[in-house]
């Protein structure tokens, strides 16, 4: 899938979100969370168990090819309350 400027991948995504009081791998955790309980939107890719790829997220989501609309991210971010 090919990037758009209102496209993040969930690792682009959790950096623009990441603050001194969380740190990228956690702010990519809370985002995977979010898509799992189907809170927030996202076009997503799974890693095989043997293809992990750094740290795991929840649901084995592939952070560099799972795709998140800036606008669905910034609605999620109202609606949680963690919109800066």
């Amino acid at each position: 899938m090919d990037k758009s400027a209102t496209t993040l991948s969930l690792q682009d995504a959790a950096q623009r979100i990441a603050t001194g009081l969380i740190s990228a791998h956690d702010a990519e955790v809370m985002l995977a969370q979010a898509i799992e309980h189907n809170e927030l939107h996202a076009i997503v890719k799974r890693w095989a168990t043997e293809q992990w790829e750094g740290r795991q997220l929840p649901g084995n989501i592939n952070r560099l090819e799972t795709y998140i609309d800036l606008a669905e991210l910034e609605s999620w971010l109202g609606k949680t309350g963690r919109l800066r």
